[in-house]
């Protein structure tokens, strides 16, 4: 029975490419249904599409992972695919598999594609998600070829990482992050875990004091949206376990200017009259 290709690129939909990739799929290894994660992430963006991946794998059918997001296309970075206890990862050697292999395990065998008869014969180089990904994805998902068909193996120690961004606490008691993901509702999804925020005291209910891009907000951890009046801003944990800033029928990208890798800094608010105690105390 032929394994299901999942299937993330920043192609869009503005044109054919996606569909292409279909094709090339279909006309190879017609009885494989094909996943679409998402096809709209930032173009080029491969720490965003590879958070998209990892965020998507441990929900997704085991097979093949194809996913597209190339800006060095073209260049002499590897075409690779990644054998895992879930199924094969398969994209460009530019870390966009990376954290999401990690998740499932790692990868004990790890190929570059490089075999002739199992891409596409074209003149461009430009790309390779239909060229040379979507052929080597379909002939896995088909059982037509082998891992160790399309090419020879490559030390994991030279293969690329993607090195995501982890908190830190300040010298003050403070997490500070930063904004991973901003979805389709404007909810901006930080790299801080409701650990983090324990760590320094901090828990559902509590009211903390974040700090978007240097300006303080005060804000409530609650633990749904329903805790809170439509058009207040909130913190609470998302459906990935993370803490994300939101705002109840609203959108937080928007209210307070968040976008990827904006700076969010997490603490327990500081009461003017301690303040006044602090300042007292230093002098």
């Amino acid at each position: 029975m032929p394994l299901p290709i999942s299937f993330l690129s920043d192609f869009g939909h503005d044109d054919e490419f996606v569909g292409v990739v279909h094709g090339v799929i279909a006309r190879i290894a017609p009885d494989v249904l094909v996943i679409d994660i998402g096809h709209d992430f930032p173009r080029g963006d491969v720490q965003t599409a590879s958070l998209a991946l990892l965020r998507s794998v441990q929900y997704l059918p085991e097979g093949i992972a194809l996913a597209v997001v190339d800006p060095g296309v073209g260049t002499d970075r590897l075409a690779i695919a990644a054998r895992t206890p879930w199924g094969v990862f398969v994209g460009p050697d530019n870390g966009v598999l990376a954290p999401a292999v990690a998740m499932v395990g790692g990868a004990d065998l790890i190929v570059s594609i490089e075999a002739a008869e199992f891409r596409l014969p074209v003149h461009g180089a430009t790309f390779d998600g239909r060229d040379v990904f979507a052929p080597a994805a379909a002939v896995l998902a088909s059982a037509e070829a082998e891992i160790t068909d399309l090419g020879p193996s490559v030390d994991p120690g030279q293969v690329v990482p993607m090195m995501i961004p982890l908190v830190e606490e300040d010298a003050f008691g403070a997490i500070q992050g930063e904004v991973l993901w901003v979805d389709h509702f404007g909810n901006a999804q930080t790299n801080a875990t409701p650990d983090d925020l324990s760590s320094i005291g901090l828990e559902s209910g509590s009211e903390v004091s974040v700090i978007i891009a240097g300006a303080e907000q005060r804000l409530p951890w609650v633990d749904t949206y329903a805790d809170s009046q439509p058009g207040d801003a909130l913190l609470h944990v998302d459906s990935y376990g993370q803490i994300a800033v939101a705002v109840r029928d609203g959108r937080a990208d928007e209210t307070f200017g968040l976008g990827v890798r904006t700076s969010v800094t997490f603490r327990k608010p500081v009461d003017d009259d301690e303040l006044h105690i602090v300042a007292a105390d230093d002098d």
